[in-house]
């Protein structure tokens, strides 16, 4: 199947769909105005047009339609429902699916009615739209009641990123790290990972002096919270437990996670579309706490991955901690489980798979 993917060529998302879909056999495409950031496979050929920011998605339209006249892709797939979902529907190429990604859908169609009148158009003129998880599927439909039939096409993990950090090898006995990897802005929720591990810290002190010695929290991002989150930090007296890390490129990212004992992810808003984080973190063997915010839930099997607690509640969140801190073999069960989990539905071969079905369906190319 000759397959073109007109997507932002600097998502790291962008780059393993095209890679994936190329490791199995199929001639990919990826046309964008985003310059590459990480490289593609060697089988996937890339279309780079100058980048000109919102005016580049209507000033590419002719380009792109003639290269697809060119090419003569059996589908083509547009990323993201606003910037590359207008070119596809004002090249009008046929058949072409449209996959929502979050933002596109959460937060674009509420900036004004002309933002919300472009989306749905670009939606209803797609022969098929996709979404990540289910929870976006319903806002989507939300947009545009007559889209009854939205696949979901969830991202996936390279399961052999994580092959030598899934059994705990390169993580500190003597310590038991909480962490996370997320941008530090407010909506992540890591200033409640602060006060909930403060909770932490203080019961264990009380409960358990050994314990509350080898605890320690690890954040890895930047943003623009940061300097906020360390005065809390301070302010909690837990400065000296917690680790700002900073950004780090994506292919550290397995490293990072083979540091820590559990995963804490306390976003607040149902924008958080799709746990990759947690997928990775279930591949790397770690078990989970999440918040009940967007598709959170959706990744984690409560009580076997990980837990799920309300959304900005401190306290839940460090008993649901203090819970997997306590219990060394509830930590290595739902992390071994967390694994099974990715590697059953979130595994590159099985998001490949199930994005190809959703094109066969559309195309009635098989193979």
């Amino acid at each position: 199947m000759k397959i073109v993917l007109l997507s932002g060529a600097s998502s790291i998302h962008t780059v393993r769909w095209a890679d994936g879909l190329s490791a199995v056999g199929h001639e990919v495409h990826v046309i964008s105005q985003h310059p590459v950031a990480d490289s593609f496979s060697a089988g996937v050929t890339v279309h780079e047009f100058p980048y000109r920011g919102i005016v580049g998605y209507f000033t590419m339209v002719g380009p792109v339609r003639e290269l697809l006249g060119q090419l003569k892709p059996d589908i083509v797939n547009a990323h993201y429902a606003s910037g590359y979902g207008t070119t596809a529907r004002l090249v009008n190429y046929h058949p072409w699916i449209m996959s929502v990604w979050g933002s596109d859908v959460y937060d674009f169609p509420h900036k004004s009615p002309l933002h919300k009148w472009l989306v749905t158009a670009n939606l209803k003129a797609a022969d098929a739209v996709a979404s990540t998880s289910w929870c976006m599927a319903a806002r989507t439909q939300a947009l545009v009641p007559g889209l009854d039939d939205i696949s979901v096409t969830p991202f996936g993990v390279d399961m052999t990123a994580y092959a030598d950090i899934a059994h705990a090898a390169t993580r500190d006995p003597d310590r038991i790290t909480i962490g996370t990897v997320k941008t530090l802005a407010p909506k992540y929720g890591v200033d409640t990972l602060i006060e909930a591990f403060s909770i932490v810290v203080g019961e264990m002190e009380q409960k358990d002096p050994k314990i509350a010695d080898k605890l320690f929290l690890r954040l890895v991002g930047g943003g623009p919270q940061t300097r906020e989150l360390q005065i809390l930090a301070e302010k909690l007296k837990i400065a000296d437990r917690v680790s700002f890390v900073g950004q780090i490129p994506h292919k550290e990212v397995p490293q990072e996670l083979g540091k820590l004992d559990v995963y804490v992810a306390l976003s607040r808003l149902d924008s958080e579309s799709f746990g990759v984080a947690i997928i990775e973190a279930g591949a790397a063997g770690l078990p989970v706490v999440v918040s009940d915010a967007g598709g959170l839930p959706e990744v984690t099997v409560h009580g076997k991955t990980g837990l799920v607690v309300p959304r900005d509640d401190p306290r839940a969140a460090a008993t649901a901690m203090m819970s997997l801190i306590e219990d060394q073999e509830l930590r290595e069960q739902m992390g071994r489980a967390g694994r099974e989990h990715v590697q059953s539905h979130y595994s590159w071969p099985v998001c490949i798979e199930t994005m190809l079905h959703v094109y066969q369906n559309n195309t009635g190319v098989s193979g």
